[in-house]
């Protein structure tokens, strides 16, 4: 049997003992019990009740926490990872993180310009420890983000892995994982800076790209 106990702590960045995470987590899966549909009920809160951002990266200290984000109301796929991970420690489930890079190929083109590529490096997702296995989820896409994109909304079931869509509304491609990176009980910052700024040099706030170029989202550190 594996020590959970790391996965069900509060963490620098999983920030499980703040008040506002705690309210959120209680008030997400209602008066249910089941740990199953307890993950499942904070799943879609997550997912749907904060809108998808890629283009407000901030990976400072400060701006990786649960509470961070769940108090700003929208962010990137690791953001809104992290408030399911935190909100499934308030509920005594363990949770700890999975990244992945992934090719994307439907993508707005605003953010495929951004970043120079259509592989969005370090994607995050969570897995929860549920009936004796882990169980991945991935609350990034919010429901009316993948009506916009043709792209059903990925469901989250609490049995089966939620990963990503594999096809978009019309068959075609739409996500494929191209590099595993892994699961962390934290998140691991300093390695999450290090691959970002390997993938996207040009989106730090040293380089003199970053400094010039207009419309540009640049990372915040």
């Amino acid at each position: 049997m594996e020590n959970m106990e790391e996965y069900l702590k509060p963490t620098e960045f999983v920030d499980s003992d703040d008040p506002d995470i705690i309210a959120f987590a209680h008030k997400a899966v209602d008066e249910s019990t089941d740990p199953v549909e307890q993950a499942v009920k904070l799943y879609y809160a997550v997912r749907d009740r904060f809108p998808y951002n890629p283009y407000e990266v901030d990976l400072s200290k400060h701006g990786l926490k649960a509470s961070t984000a769940l108090n700003r109301g929208y962010g990137y796929c690791v953001e809104k990872a992290n408030i399911m991970a935190a909100g499934a420690r308030v509920l005594g489930i363990p949770s700890r993180f999975g990244f992945a890079d992934v090719r994307n190929h439907v993508g707005t083109g605003k953010l495929v310009e951004i970043l120079r590529s259509d592989v969005m490096a370090l994607h995050g997702y969570v897995e929860v420890y549920l009936n004796g296995q882990w169980v991945k989820a991935t609350p990034a896409f919010n429901k009316e983000l993948c009506e916009k994109l043709n792209v059903a909304p990925l469901e989250f079931n609490g049995v089966d892995d939620s990963i990503f869509q594999e096809n978009d509304g019309d068959g075609g491609k739409f996500m494929e994982y191209v590099y595993d990176h892994g699961t962390y009980p934290d998140l691991p910052q300093e390695y999450m800076i290090q691959v970002l700024r390997n993938h996207y040099p040009h989106l730090f706030p040293e380089s003199p790209e970053a400094a010039t170029a207009q419309g540009m989202a640049v990372f915040k550190l």
